[in-house]
């Protein structure tokens, strides 16, 4: 089984402003991932051969152009071969879309855990990542992602395995709930 899952938002910025936040990506000010989820940490600055990852979740860049697309190809858990990645398309001159694309292979049963605990986890987490965009290049966020319960069960059974990194810009966009 392989899997194809996309999450995008168009922004009202220019590309180039969209594209600093994924080069932003992992750092101090990381204004890209979510607050209240594992962080993204690299052993070094973005760049392609920089090792890192966020949670149990592990991977090597292994792709970068600096303002346009990253690729993340995982490392880790075992079991799990394929990459994540962030892009940016420029629709207009202040009109771009961030995406997010994942490619996974789950082989033997992992398959059931992709389905039952990472796919939920991963989508609140992206849907989130993209309410964070929009925050950074807006201001505010027009619709925010809301949590099912199902989400908000699993949040709350792996909370002692991941602490919750505190909301630093004052936004409100530290989580929704459930």
């Amino acid at each position: 089984m392989t899997v194809l899952n996309v999450h995008e938002r168009a922004l009202p910025a220019s590309r180039k402003a969209v594209g600093a936040l994924i080069d932003g990506l992992g750092a101090e000010d990381d204004r890209l991932w979510p607050p209240g989820w594992p962080p993204v940490r690299f052993d070094g600055p973005l760049a392609v051969g920089a090792y890192g990852g966020h949670g149990p979740v592990r991977y090597v860049v292994s792709h970068y152009v600096p303002g346009h697309w990253v690729r993340l190809r995982f490392t880790g858990p075992r079991g799990f071969d394929g990459f994540h990645e962030f892009s940016v398309e420029p629709l207009g001159e202040e009109l771009t879309v961030l995406r997010n694309i994942l490619v996974l292979r789950p082989r033997g049963v992992r398959w059931l855990g992709w389905l039952l605990f990472l796919r939920p986890l991963h989508d609140a987490a992206f849907r989130h990542s993209l309410d964070c965009a929009e925050h950074a290049l807006t201001g505010r966020v027009a619709c925010p992602v809301k949590w099912g319960w199902y989400v908000g069960l699993l949040r709350a059974a792996t909370a002692r395995l991941a602490p919750r990194r505190a909301d630093r810009s004052g936004s409100g966009v530290a989580g929704p709930g459930p």
